[in-house]
């Protein structure tokens, strides 16, 4: 199944708090149910921002907690998500371009930790 690594808390808000493009510079013709993987990096600074962007007057509808920053989990599977799209524009709030792939029908998966890779990338089945 093909994954994508994203670097959390995004990881996190695509598969619980309703986060419904991952942007991107470059355009895919992906589509279908793909694993999220949380990127094993994250600074202090990059989680500070997106506290601050979840508070901001672009999300007034938002009630989220974001875990703490200690607890996000990284390096590994954490849900999948369906691509039903990538557009060049969006009335979504979490739009900021060049290239949203438009994503719905989060669900959270068991953590399994996992290197990531650049782009779309293969993870085998396990079992």
């Amino acid at each position: 199944m093909k994954a994508l690594s994203i670097r959390q808390p995004w990881a996190w808000l695509i598969i619980h708090a309703g986060k419904d493009i991952e942007n991107r510079s470059w355009f895919t013709g992906v589509r279908g149910r793909i694993l999220v993987h949380a990127g094993k990096g994250m600074t202090k600074r990059e989680y500070r921002d997106v506290e601050s962007f979840l508070f901001s007057s672009a999300l007034p509808q938002m009630d989220v907690e974001l875990p703490a920053f200690e607890d996000l989990q990284r390096g590994g599977i954490i849900g999948s998500v369906e691509i039903v799209d990538c557009v060049a524009d969006s009335e979504s709030p979490w739009f900021f371009g060049a290239y949203g792939f438009v994503l719905r029908n989060p669900q959270p998966l068991p953590f399994r930790p996992l290197n990531g890779a650049l782009g779309f990338f293969e993870v085998p089945d396990h079992g």
